[in-house]
């Protein structure tokens, strides 16, 4: 399939899609959200605590988020009623999607009480975690009414796995998490392994070989410059059309079509029926131009950008007696006012972690 593959080229920063020229705003269905660029909101991530019992070195370096690390205080982070309103204004702007993650949304106890009052909602409720609390969890969000599941997963050797997690997590413990989730229902899960070259590419291949025929999805990402404490350089990323080819030398592959339109995943299928890949890579081909989420902090920050540096407060609205009016007029002028696209515009320059942008653990990944 070398027709197929995309050529391994030094890092350029350039979109997978552009957006149409001209595209006239005001003649867009009556109801619909869009933003400046065009982009109608689709998708909603919640995160619901900043802390993680993991300590992963592209996402909370042991030496920034230490024992004595500021973690926010219990009163200041949103309720599960508030996150609810929050939600269901949303929902009525014309969010599908909404996604539970943090830090390691796992660790904010009753999780399965927010879990179960979002699913009355007419969208998916999906969750992304470490895995490392899976097993003992799955079955009661899946009965809460959850629908699917994502896990991080940085390499199935185990001395890769513990350096990367940084706190001697076992790689038996995540994928016990993912047999739960398979057996309670949340199948297929989708695995997700960012990629730092020198790191953990070793596990490309390793990776693949393990979920082929496992029913569950793979899917590689490219390391971030997400936040300010990774350390991000540009010459440890690995190109996902480098991954991509180092999996179909040993695995053929071949490209299928998104499931929906804006999806960050590229689609890979091996040509023996062995199930599917993804690869998602936001700085070698950004997908700015389709990106439909926007994401809720901890504290009710409304960010519309992994890449922000400041937010818009809606726990201040919601505190002070807002009503749902004021909370839907305040959401859609945020969204019709942005006109985000870092990863098209990113530049070894750009990227430094001095430009300070809000930490994953923070806004959620």
């Amino acid at each position: 399939m070398t027709d197929r593959i995309i050529p391994i080229v030094p890092l350029l920063l350039t979109p997978r899609e552009t957006l149409p020229p001209g595209r006239d705003l005001a003649a867009a269905p009556e109801g619909e959200l869009l933003d400046r660029r065009g982009r109608r909101v689709r998708d909603l991530r919640i995160s619901v605590t900043d802390r993680c019992n993991f300590r992963c070195v592209y996402c909370m370096p042991k030496e920034v988020f230490t024992d004595d690390y500021p973690f926010l205080p219990r009163r200041e982070l949103l309720s599960f009623e508030e996150i609810l309103r929050v939600a269901r204004v949303f929902v009525d702007l014309g969010v599908e999607k909404i996604r539970i993650t943090g830090g390691e949304p796992l660790l904010r106890r009753h999780l399965e009480n927010l879990i179960e009052q979002l699913a009355r909602l007419p969208v998916e409720i999906t969750l992304t975690t470490n895995g490392s609390l899976l097993a003992k969890k799955a079955k009661s969000l899946k009965d809460a009414g959850l629908h699917r599941v994502t896990v991080s997963l940085d390499g199935i050797d185990d001395t890769v796995f513990k350096r990367m997690n940084d706190v001697d997590y076992a790689v038996g413990d995540v994928l016990a998490g993912i047999d739960a989730a398979a057996a309670a229902g949340l199948a297929p899960v989708k695995v997700n392994c960012v990629v730092k070259r020198g790191v953990n590419d070793s596990q490309v291949l390793p990776l693949a070989r393990h979920f082929r025929h496992s029913g569950h999805i793979l899917r590689f990402i490219e390391y971030m410059d997400v936040g300010a404490s990774n350390g991000w350089k540009m010459d440890e990323v690995l190109p996902s059309a480098e991954v991509v080819a180092r999996i179909d030398r040993e695995f053929p592959l071949t490209a299928i079509d998104p499931n929906y339109p804006g999806e960050v995943a590229e689609r890979w299928r091996y040509a023996d029926g062995g199930g599917e890949i993804g690869v998602i890579s936001s700085v070698t081909q950004a997908f700015c131009a389709s990106c439909t989420r926007i994401r809720l902090s901890t504290e009710g920050q409304l960010y519309t950008c992994l890449f922000a540096q400041s937010g818009h407060d809606l726990r201040a609205l919601l505190r002070r007696g807002g009503g749902d009016e004021a909370l839907r007029r305040e959401i859609a002028a945020v969204w019709r006012s942005r006109d985000d696209r870092y990863s098209e515009i990113r530049t070894a320059a750009t990227a430094l972690p001095a430009a300070k942008k809000i930490e994953m653990s923070y806004i959620g990944g």
